[in-house]
């Protein structure tokens, strides 16, 4: 068994499908899937569930996950150990968010402070910060709701309250808080994309027993100008109606909240500029939310 293997099946595991995995992995796909079987008959026991050309990975397969992720991880550890020691001025910190505004504020002040500092921010999905996280391509996470795993550390970043952004001049607008069915048939603003938000949202409408009349379906910028206009309703967190002046009303159901969190993997040891880093980001939104 050799970890050049254990790597290319630890790809396959995680998008479950041999064509993607071999055209990541840049190889031959009879070459991925040769190198797969000789692993499962080292293994004695299939490691996936084949259904057509799809594949899913099975028990045993999940067995050998958690412990090539424990591998693979411990060797990111012993390459950062070796870093630390002998080269004091690596400074690299990787994260993904999950949202953009996760970070609004935090990297200006923090950069102010430590103007040496090289950090590399991407954006994804929930799902794919906690796969960065395992396979040990990033250092930390943000992610609302947080991210929940056993092999994940997560703590709180914030709690904040979804409220309805209503045009000033609305018959509402005067209310301290309402029922999200007393607006069913308005014309509502949504956010594209973020599916966790989404998910969010549209439990609330469920709750509220309709589904909403969605006219405009924009990007983060656009969706405060489309506000803007006072023409729409529509759900988001009240930090930012607070922040860009929106017309708002509370909501009476009290699962009408979103939670952000940071996380990191348990096992890896972070270096002491991602350590620094992350100390600042839960230090930071402590004192501002």
């Amino acid at each position: 068994m050799e970890l050049l293997q254990l790597k290319y099946f630890q790809t396959v595991a995680y998008m479950e499908h041999i064509t993607k995995a071999s055209k990541k992995l840049n190889i031959a796909q009879p070459s991925l899937s040769l190198m797969i079987k000789r692993l499962e008959d080292e293994m004695g026991t299939p490691l996936f569930d084949r259904k057509g050309r799809n594949i899913q990975l099975n028990e045993s397969g999940k067995i050998l996950l958690k412990h090539v992720n424990t591998i693979f991880s411990e060797i990111e550890n012993a390459k950062m150990e070796i870093q630390n020691r002998y080269n004091e001025t690596h400074k690299k910190i990787m994260i993904s968010i999950s949202n953009p505004r996760f970070l609004s504020g935090v990297l200006i002040e923090y950069i102010n402070e430590n103007p040496n500092s090289y950090i590399q921010q991407s954006l994804g999905s929930k799902e794919s910060i906690s796969i960065q996280l395992k396979k040990g391509e990033i250092d930390l996470g943000i992610a609302g709701p947080p991210i929940e795993d056993e092999a994940i550390e997560s703590c709180i970043l914030m709690e904040e309250e979804i409220v309805l952004v209503i045009p000033k001049n609305h018959i509402l607008s005067d209310k301290i808080t309402i029922d999200l069915k007393e607006v069913a048939s308005e014309s509502f603003i949504s956010l594209a994309g973020y599916e966790e938000y989404k998910s969010i949202i549209n439990q609330l409408y469920q709750t509220a027993s309709f589904e909403p009349k969605v006219i405009f379906e924009v990007d983060f910028d656009l969706l405060i100008e489309m506000f803007q206009l006072n023409k729409c309703v529509g759900l988001i967190p009240i930090t930012l109606c607070k922040k860009y002046q929106l017309n708002y009303v509370k909501l009476s159901d009290p699962n009408a909240r979103f939670v952000v969190g940071l996380s990191w993997l348990k096992e890896k040891v972070l270096s002491s500029y991602a350590k620094d880093f992350k100390d600042f980001i839960i230090t930071y939104y402590y004192k501002n939310h």
